[in-house]
């Protein structure tokens, strides 16, 4: 029979395991990235409406059957069956992408931003709802941002090696190297499940049960979830907003596949360096110190400052350290730095406090559908106001407004009714949670 470990062994062990599982989801989800935002960059903004619009409807279909296979069967099972299949997955895609030329980028960049996104919904969103799951709500505090810093370290890593490695071996070889980063994070994730659970491991490793539409209804009664839902759309269409105007950017000025891999490899790793400086000093202080709130409100108020200063200086190059940067690129960086190494260990610390079922079903519906629909809403806007002439600072003008309002939702959003109080969240009994829901 085994000893148990002292609680505060198993949580150090068990928050560098997690770090370093996610090193490696993080490490395959950016080697894929730009293998996916070159095909955008190929056919511009007005494409994007078509892409998130097949994304959005293939979430709907597929939120009910996700909520299926976490009700009925264990975690441990609901992980390596997910992440078996995007490694093969993985596989499958690459001789597409050797015949991507043949295929033409609008066909294959329709179903490999399907693929993206339904790889987003069982690898990185479910990781982080297995996190929530086996750590308490001031465990959470504490680490999180940690685990973070571990996916942050991977994001940093996985374009290095694209950056290092697409020049040598093409684009269609790059998914073998993100299979391989994936399976070492499945071994990684199964050895966590089975050893390392900070909270009741015999309750975590039953089936969750529930409605498989739970993520759906629950959106409808928990006020929480309301505000997640609204902040993804509001929070998430100003990063959209500029990914839309850089796709046309790209299209102008970088007509071969591999200079927009690139250079979409290059938003994402000073993006990435960004969040981990962050990570590594403002953001662990702020959720220790105090609580998640913050951390959900200074990005949206850096988001208005980008954005001010994106109409105010215009999409053109400015000088930055001597170097001359586009400002879209600096907006762009500066909003994705902040929501990976901020705004994301904040809203997965909250979640914390929240039932079982919500931290898997409800969770995963706003992060993925919800999510996709802003994007369809955004990109399409971008289509509609470039149609009627509207320039790129103008709808950046818009966007500082929208800032305003997300500023306003992620205020409340930490002080949501719902949330259960910490000591609750600790002790994590279901039926605590339902009191609360009731």
């Amino acid at each position: 029979m085994n000893t148990p470990r002292p609680a505060a062994a198993n949580e150090g062990l068990a928050s560098i395991l997690s770090a370093v599982a996610f090193f490696f989801v993080m490490t395959a989800y950016y080697i894929i990235r730009p293998v996916r935002d070159q095909l955008s960059g190929a056919v511009g903004s007005q494409s994007l409406p078509l892409f998130y619009a097949s994304v959005f409807g293939v979430m709907l279909l597929l939120t009910p059957v996700f909520g299926a296979l976490v009700s009925r069967f264990p975690r441990k099972r609901l992980l390596g069956w997910s992440y078996s299949f995007f490694v093969a997955c993985l596989f499958a895609f690459v001789p597409l992408f050797m015949a991507q030329d043949r295929i033409g980028a609008r066909a294959l960049g329709v179903g490999f931003f399907i693929w993206v996104s339904v790889f987003n919904l069982f690898v990185v969103s479910l990781f982080w709802s297995f996190m929530a799951d086996i750590f308490k709500s001031v465990q959470a505090r504490r680490v999180f941002p940690l685990i973070a810093l571990g996916g942050m370290a991977g994001a940093i890593f996985g374009p290095l090696v694209t950056k290092f490695l697409v020049q040598m071996i093409g684009v269609a070889s790059l998914l073998v190297v993100s299979a391989a980063a994936l399976v070492i994070a499945l071994i990684l994730l199964l050895t966590l499940s089975s050893r390392h659970d900070c909270r009741d491991e015999a309750r975590n490793e039953e089936p969750i049960g529930g409605s498989l539409w739970a993520g759906i209804k629950e959106l409808w009664t928990r006020p929480f979830l309301r505000y997640m839902a609204i902040l993804m759309v509001l929070g998430d269409g100003i990063g959209t907003l500029a990914y839309a105007l850089m796709a046309d950017y790209t299209k102008a000025h970088l007509p071969d596949r591999v200079a927009r891999t690139s250079f979409y490899n290059d938003l994402d790793l000073y993006a990435n360096l960004l969040g981990a400086v962050l990570q590594l000093t403002l953001t662990r202080w702020l959720l220790v110190r105090k609580g998640a709130g913050p951390g959900l409100v200074l990005p949206s108020v850096v988001n208005f400052v980008l954005l001010v200063l994106l109409v105010i200086v215009g999409i053109g190059s400015v000088n930055l350290f001597g170097f001359m940067v586009p400002m879209l690129s600096i907006m762009l960086v500066g909003s994705r730095g902040f929501a990976y190494g901020m705004t994301k260990p904040a809203v997965d610390a909250l979640y914390t406090r929240v039932p079982r079922e919500t931290r898997y079903k409800g969770k995963n519906f706003v992060e993925t559908a919800i999510w996709r629909f802003g994007d369809v809403l955004v990109t399409s806007g971008v289509s509609v106001l470039g149609t009627l002439g509207m320039a790129a600072t103008g709808m950046a003008g818009l966007g500082a407004g929208v800032a305003v309002v997300a500023t306003w939702v992620a205020a409340h959003a930490g002080h949501s009714p719902d949330l259960l109080p910490e000591q609750q969240a600790t002790d994590g009994t279901e039926s605590q949670a339902q009191t609360a829901k009731a």
